[in-house]
């Protein structure tokens, strides 16, 4: 089956928005009919009865299924770096891009034990890598220096969106019922950070983390570096293309390309670690809709991840302090809905056991679809 490719120089995030359809209210009866019929307590799954009943929703089919599985990992470099907010140089971007696609890296290990495809993806890093599996996407080689100007130009931001939603096209072409999420990019959870401050109207302080292990100096260095950026660049806060296009980085607008191509295309994805929420925020700006495709895998130990999830109003499967990055996160969540599913689709329902079901006595809170 062939899927509309969608391809502007401007793209118009009204329009995309109109494109995408309501969660199927149908589907979704279905899903919790289901759940309610089989032999466990109402709700005793929560979040993960939750997640299944959101993808049936999404895909209008209560018979859900998650078989075929990938990863986007998008790599990109930040100018940033030279204003020395990281312990490693950008050359580190390029060197784990090589062994995600050579599937020597963390989550190529991770994603081999929950049966995905990692599809890593240079969308703007520094040193090409020639090394067979990785996607060239490069939009430039790397983004601008934020503390002294933008990172990108606007068609720049708008090609970096443009790429991750073709990206779910293709996938879903070859068939993908889910994706998760991941990126790689020394740099990235400072462009992050100042996204997060500026669309969550939050100060520098309260959003930024230490990243990879800064010290208390390099946080500090960090956090100043941020302020100079948001303060030369003045992203307007009402405007997330305009954000992304002056403190973010082309993994970020990227994904958030994936989240509104997930919506498009009817295929769920699985929201990260911060990075990604932060993403997948920027992508709910711009194209509100497409919030019915994103599910949360986790909650980074980055200190404004719970915020961005929390704006997104989305609850995390995971709270176990992951901030490797890579997509290693979302990787996590796919052998719990595995789970959910083998549940879902085997357990015996109350009548095959001659039971009286159970009955709601109040208490059981469903997450918002």
């Amino acid at each position: 089956m062939k899927f509309t490719e969608l391809n502007s120089t401007e793209l118009n995030f009204k329009e995309l928005d109109d494109m995408i359809t309501p969660l199927d209210t149908e589907a979704i009866a279905q899903a919790k009919a289901h759940w309610e019929n089989l032999a466990i307590p109402i709700g005793s799954l929560g979040l993960l009865e939750q997640a299944i009943i959101r993808i049936a929703g999404l895909t209008g089919d209560s018979n859900v299924r998650i078989n075929k599985r990938a990863v986007l990992v998008l790599c990109a470099d930040n100018g940033v770096v030279s204003e020395q907010v990281t312990q490693s140089g950008s050359d580190i971007t390029s060197l784990v891009a090589g062994n995600i696609a050579r599937g020597k890296s963390s989550v190529c290990l991770m994603a081999a034990a929950a049966h995905a495809t990692v599809v890593p993806v240079d969308i703007g890093m520094i040193t090409p890598v020639d090394t067979p599996g990785l996607l060239d996407r490069r939009i430039a080689h790397g983004t601008g220096n934020i503390a002294v100007g933008p990172a990108m130009t606007r068609q720049q931001a708008i090609s970096a969106i443009q790429i991750g939603i073709d990206l779910v096209r293709m996938q879903k072409e070859q068939g993908c019922t889910i994706l998760a999420t991941g990126e790689m990019g020394i740099g990235n959870t400072t462009t992050s950070s100042a996204v997060a401050s500026v669309l969550l109207g939050r100060t520098v302080p309260q959003v930024t983390g230490r990243g990879a292990g800064l010290s208390d100096a390099g946080l500090q260095r960090k956090i100043f570096v941020i302020e100079q950026a948001i303060s030369c660049n003045v992203p307007d806060p009402e405007n997330a293309l305009d954000t992304l296009q002056k403190v973010g980085g082309f993994d970020i607008a990227g994904m958030a390309g994936i989240f509104i191509g997930g919506a498009i295309y009817r295929v769920p994805i699985l929201i990260d670690g911060f990075i990604s929420a932060v993403s997948a925020l920027a992508a709910s700006r711009m194209c509100p809709s497409c919030r019915c495709a994103m599910l949360a895998s986790h909650v980074s130990a980055e200190p404004a991840a719970a915020m961005v999830l929390n704006a997104l109003e989305l609850k995390p499967l995971i709270t176990a302090g992951l901030r490797l990055g890579e997509g290693t996160g979302a990787v996590c969540a796919l052998p719990l809905l595995d789970m959910a599913l083998a549940v879902y689709h085997g357990m015996s329902t109350f009548s095959d056991n001659g039971m009286e079901a159970y009955t709601p006595q109040g208490g059981h809170q469903c997450v918002p679809l």
